[in-house]
């Protein structure tokens, strides 16, 4: 249902949007004639309904129509940049994640204390920084002024060191928040002075058992930020020009090329439900009372 009310979003606000693909393709020059033959050829001269029952149609079989601009299938086309993109999101998680529960973990440890309000402070200018101004910043810090990293483009993993921090800065302030808040929640429970009254080393009690029960709320942040992740990928992938999905989606938009995006959305939107899909299958593995209801 998700996906078809978002499907249909999509296909209503992009034919409300100004601009006609089919003289964007034709040409300023084109007649009018041509033009005419054009939107039947694309089936842009039939009502939006049948259009767009026609497009849902090759979904389920599919057939995601093709590019008004290359030619090419779009399926094909959008996985082949989707790897990319999830190349990307995956490993800004992992880096958001590790960083952003370690010093949750360490802010939640010594709460009210200069480090736990330099720890916030940083993670609030990590959430109120705009991804792209980060990616600029960095660009021009590491690649630029000292040289040691290529500004933009893709290849070997010397291209990704980059955008990965980029892409991960706001995730480490929302999932360091997050780790923090249901650390100091857990570490004022019983079992954990049960825990510390037995003698057991403060590592031992903070990451096995109240990092352990605390962590059913960050791991949802985390699916979330991984799922917004590859969603707004597009503004990194514009900034350092990595060909993923979000730089085909960006540049489809000023095309006008009318398939490719509506098909783009919808692949970014069916990875958002299975993301979040897979977080709720995730909770009985960390907590085995799920898994015995």
């Amino acid at each position: 249902m998700v996906l078809l009310v978002l499907s249909i979003l999509v296909f209503s606000i992009l034919h409300l949007v100004p601009g006609d693909p089919a003289l964007t393709l034709a040409g300023m020059g084109a007649s009018d004639q041509d033009i005419a033959a054009l939107r039947q050829q694309l089936g842009l001269d039939k009502p939006v309904w049948v259009q767009f029952g026609n497009w849902m149609l090759g979904i389920v079989q599919g057939d995601w129509g093709r590019s008004v601009v290359s030619k090419e299938p779009v399926l094909p086309l959008l996985l082949d940049r989707f790897k990319m993109t999830f190349l990307l999101a995956s490993s800004g998680i992992i880096v958001a994640s590790a960083i952003g529960i370690f010093l949750g973990v360490n802010a939640a440890l010594r709460a009210n204390r200069v480090s736990d309000i330099l720890l916030s402070i940083l993670a609030l200018t990590g959430v109120s920084a705009p991804i792209f101004w980060i990616g600029l910043i960095l660009q021009l810090v590491f690649a630029i002024q000292l040289g040691w990293l290529p500004a933009t483009g893709s290849g070997t993993i010397i291209f990704l060191i980059l955008p990965t921090i980029a892409i991960a800065g706001n995730s480490v302030g929302i999932i360091m928040r997050m780790t923090r808040s249901c650390m100091l929640e857990v570490l004022g429970q019983d079992f954990v002075r049960t825990a510390r009254a037995k003698g057991l080393s403060p590592r031992r009690i903070v990451y096995k058992h109240a990092l352990r029960n605390a962590f059913i709320p960050i791991l949802t942040v985390i699916g979330v930020q991984f799922a917004y992740l590859m969603g707004g990928a597009v503004l990194i992938e514009t900034v350092f020009v990595w060909p993923g999905i979000g730089k085909l989606l960006a540049d489809s938009v000023f095309r006008r090329d009318f398939p490719v995006v509506q098909g783009a959305i919808l692949l970014i939107g069916f990875f958002f439900v299975l993301v979040n899909t897979l977080t709720d299958l995730a909770y009985s593995f960390v907590d085995p009372r799920i898994r015995l209801r």
